[in-house]
């Protein structure tokens, strides 16, 4: 681990941030490529994988995002937290916005959101999975771009152990996305390849994350909350719902805290 950190420090970080995000996505291949191995992904499994990519993502929200956000803040007391109130609110905002104006399909819940839509369900089910990767990636790309302008408290380390635990919790969306289209009657291969391609929506965010940082650094703390905002908004939204449709809550509940630990001690360790 201590490689990857030396190398990712010693070149571009706006290419390091993509080498990141390209983990993520790999990641979310493998876990989409189980379904050329088995036929049926049992319930119990994937609802506590649900609950794991929760507790990831609040606790990158956290301690990868919203702490430093505050930290690197001007002003005192209340002043200090308005960027983060004001990010966090913009990047629920905007997921928000986007959960409603895109239509997207959920297994778990069985129905389609957002406008009204001609498209497939295997269509529809893809866009609702790359929701869920654009403000990871966007997370992963602005903690690279923190580095770039030199924000004593932005480090290689902290954006690698973001990715990380990105990368763990991808494993389970791979699944998520590939095992239903493959129930739907989709080829493995095609399953497989709408599986992944949920994915690909990380590097091109985190690449451009990283660019607009390094463009706006005034505005580092907004990003990072915005981003914070955004992954909160995916949690609360659909993550938790979903992980908590069957009777399996009490899994996806340990699943949750699990995911919740692994992500904090990523962070302060590699931090």
């Amino acid at each position: 681990m201590e490689e990857i950190i030396d190398y990712l420090s010693g070149i571009n970080p706006i290419l390091a941030a993509f080498y990141a995000a390209m983990f993520t996505w790999a990641v979310t291949a493998l876990g989409a490529s189980l379904v050329f191995f088995i036929k049926t992904m049992n319930r119990n499994f994937l609802d506590a994988s649900l609950g794991f990519t929760g507790g990831v993502m609040v606790a990158a929200s956290i301690w990868s995002l919203l702490i430093p956000a505050i930290d690197m803040s001007e002003g005192e007391g209340f002043m200090q937290v308005v960027p983060a109130i004001v990010g966090f609110l913009l990047g629920a905002g905007f997921l928000f916005a986007l959960d409603k104006s895109l239509p997207h399909f959920h297994v778990n819940f069985k129905q389609v959101e957002g406008v009204k839509s001609p498209w497939q369900k295997t269509t529809l089910l893809i866009l609702a999975i790359t929701l869920h990767n654009i403000p990871e990636g966007l997370a992963v790309g602005v903690l690279f771009g923190a580095v770039a302008v030199g924000i004593p408290d932005a480090s290689i380390g902290g954006a690698v152990a973001l990715a990380l635990g990105i990368g763990l919790q991808n494993f389970p969306e791979g699944i998520a996305v590939a095992m239903p289209l493959r129930r739907m009657g989709i080829s493995r291969r095609k399953s497989f390849f709408y599986g992944q391609l949920s994915a690909i929506v990380e590097p091109a965010s985190a690449v451009l994350g990283a660019v607009a940082v390094g463009i706006f650094a005034p505005m580092l703390p907004y990003a990072l909350s915005f981003a914070a905002g955004a992954m909160i908004f995916v949690v609360v939204e659909e993550v938790i719902p979903e992980a908590q449709q069957n009777k399996n809550s009490d899994l996806a509940t340990l699943g949750f805290i699990i995911g919740f630990i692994v992500m904090m001690t990523l962070d302060v360790v590699l931090g």
